[in-house]
């Protein structure tokens, strides 16, 4: 191993540490406003233990939910980037390693076989985004209480407005309690059906606690946010004001005859850690 597989290698170690053990600050922000807000007995209990138990998880190097998730890695590419085939086997091998150092649940088997469970079996994206200089790496481990929760629409290209936002309710209604809320929604409109569902999943790697820089996409999250609200499933089922916290939209675009619209839901424990590159080499967690 050389100077810079070394580097990445212990890059990579403290992203799977970052992601299972330590609960992104953007959350813990929203959920500890959820609680000072929340007046019903029970749900503010359960923001508290979700609060304590990121507090215990990241004191003792634990993880933070025992679903440590099926790891997906994203990786997005700048410019003079070297980036091959070992790059990414590099990056695969080493956050199965740091899976098995720290102890994280083996999760990963064969769709058909289902076999014993195994570590090898992290899934990578790679984009490239001559904008920057600087290669950014975000390890976004999920669990399937929630994952198994996804759901996604081929709308007619008439399709309202309201029958997207009413698709995106109903997936919440239909998940439950199952998926321990407070959920992030990640939903992602456009492309073709895998690019929605790739799309809903990207919305939630990034700060989930700030305005989207798109006004009319903006006021889209904050009528679909009101709306699952009204549901009124709350923490852990125990009803209150918070069955999510935020909703969180990416689009591109689309064919003349489809609309896709994808929703990717996320429990609280929305894990993800992410790393730069820049163009000399040099590596740094964000």
């Amino acid at each position: 191993m050389n100077k810079k597989q070394k580097e990445l290698s212990e890059a990579i170690k403290k992203l799977v540490e970052e992601a299972n053990f330590s609960l992104r600050f953007d959350l813990k922000r929203l959920i500890a406003d959820a609680f000072s807000k929340e007046t019903k007995k029970m749900p503010k209990q359960a923001l508290g233990w979700i609060l304590e138990n990121a507090k215990i998880a990241k004191k003792n190097k634990i993880a933070l939910c025992q679903d440590t998730g099926l790891p997906i890695v994203f990786i997005e590419a700048g410019r003079k980037q070297e980036i091959d085939s070992s790059f990414i086997n590099t990056i695969k091998r080493e956050v199965s390693r740091y899976y098995k150092d720290n102890y994280l649940r083996r999760s990963i088997v064969d769709p058909l076989v289902r076999e014993k469970p195994k570590y090898q079996g992290v899934l990578t994206h790679l984009q490239f985004l001559p904008q920057t200089k600087k290669t950014r790496i975000t390890l976004f481990p999920k669990g399937f209480g929630s994952e198994n929760k996804t759901q996604l629409k081929m709308f007619n290209p008439t399709a309202g407005i309201n029958q997207i936002e009413d698709f995106i309710v109903d997936a919440v209604k239909q998940a439950g309690p199952e998926s321990c809320p407070p959920f992030f929604l990640g939903i992602g409109i456009g492309g073709t059906s895998d690019h929605a569902l790739f799309l809903a999943k990207k919305a939630l790697i990034n700060r989930v606690d700030l305005a989207n820089p798109d006004k009319h996409l903006d006021a889209l999250e904050k009528r679909i946010l009101k709306k699952v609200n009204k549901l009124k499933i709350g923490p852990m089922g125990f009803g209150g004001k918070f069955t999510a916290l935020a909703a969180k939209i990416k689009k591109c675009p689309t064919h003349i005859a489809g609309l896709p619209v994808g929703v990717n839901i996320s429990c609280h424990a929305l894990r993800s850690a992410s790393l730069e590159i820049d163009y000399r080499g040099k590596t740094t967690t964000v």
